[in-house]
């Protein structure tokens, strides 16, 4: 892998005129200056006044500084849990070198990724070989698609105590939220985050929204309104970092109070005064309800398909401008050869490098 960074007019061409557009956004409706924006000294910022313990704060300052992000106060993390959540052979099939969990370690070492998750099994397995060079963050609970009929919940698939026997520098966790299952996973999440912060480990919640009753007019899984209240709460439980999928519209709360119906609280503002069509605006709101960036916001990179590389370094841009802290980035890169997988994490990478794309 070339240690080249990808440069400002590289960056454009591969994105077009809507990467033209996305860099030269100047006017955002909530301004920079009310966020805490991500700096190499984040850490000492945000968590040094908080209640986390030393070996927490230890564990945050080896992941914000490991890789090839390291002390830019932002974040590439690889997971691989896709072999629970999708199906080992509908996700590794493509490239079964990863249902070898040692290429999944290795893969975010070549990458000089800020750490690496995955499940239990995973990195247990190898956690004496690896666990001491780069971050390993267990995520504890799943939603596995063997049951009959497949249902969407996250259950438990291994313990607190167990990732901290492992060496893991932190835990992650998915819940639900507006699922029938959600205070259930509230509650469960929230006492495991406790007890990890106990330990010494950071927390990572996978902050997603679930509930048929979201798809309308559209489907406002990704509606930044919903995903920003999910943020709120997700932020509310212990998560130190927050991973939500990039916002893709707005209105879910307008869409769900149509006609007779009733759901949740809003005020108009989220969608003049604090918002617009403007995906940098749609994800600064997410970042808002971070405690105004206080947590970290990572994006998630999607699944695979079409165009990864842009679709890839499109979403870095958007993090960055709105004032997140990276991106976790998986099917886009294991379910491609090696190499190409590799670039397409070092492009991401190489966004949050550049010192020509600010924060908007």
């Amino acid at each position: 892998m070339s240690d080249k960074m990808m440069s400002i007019n590289e960056i454009i061409n591969l994105l077009g005129k809507e990467g033209e557009e996305l860099l030269s956004f100047s006017d955002p409706k909530i301004s920079k200056d009310s966020l805490k924006q991500p700096s190499g000294d984040f850490v000492d910022q945000v968590f040094m006044n908080s209640d986390r313990n030393n070996r927490v704060l230890s564990n945050l300052s080896w992941l914000y500084n490991t890789g090839r992000l390291a002390n830019t106060g932002y974040l590439s993390i690889f997971p691989v849990d896709q072999g629970v959540e999708h199906s080992g052979g509908a996700s590794f099939a493509k490239n079964i070198d990863y249902f070898n969990p040692e290429k999944i370690i290795q893969f975010a070492l070549k990458t000089g990724s800020n750490g690496v998750s995955s499940t239990y099994g995973a990195l247990s397995l190898f956690s004496r070989q690896y666990a001491h060079k780069i971050p390993f963050i267990v995520k504890i609970n799943h939603n596995e698609l063997l049951s009959y009929p497949n249902i969407a919940d996250q259950t438990l698939f291994s313990t607190v105590e167990g990732a901290y026997n492992l060496g893991a520098a932190g835990i992650g966790a998915t819940i639900y939220f507006g699922s029938e299952e959600s205070r259930r996973q509230i509650q469960e999440v929230g006492e495991a985050f406790a007890f990890a912060h106990e330990l010494g480990m950071f927390t990572i919640l996978w902050c997603y929204l679930r509930n048929d009753a979201f798809k309308k007019d559209k489907d406002y899984h990704a509606s930044s309104d919903l995903t920003g209240q999910a943020n709120h709460l997700g932020v509310t439980i212990g998560a130190d970092i927050i991973k939500q999928k990039l916002p893709v519209n707005n209105g879910g709360y307008k869409a769900l109070n149509m006609g007779d119906s009733s759901y949740g609280k809003f005020d108009d503002s989220i969608y003049t005064k604090l918002n617009s069509e403007n995906p940098i605006d749609l994800t600064r709101y997410q970042v808002l309800n971070n405690y105004a960036g206080n947590i970290p916001l990572i994006n998630s990179g999607g699944g695979s398909g079409k165009n990864d590389l842009a679709q890839a370094v499109k979403t870095a841009v958007i993090n960055k401008r709105a004032g997140g802290s990276g991106l976790i980035l998986g099917r886009k890169a294991f379910q491609k050869p090696l190499e190409e997988g590799m670039k397409l994490v070092k492009a991401v990478q190489d966004v949050y490098l550049n010192d020509e794309i600010t924060i908007a």
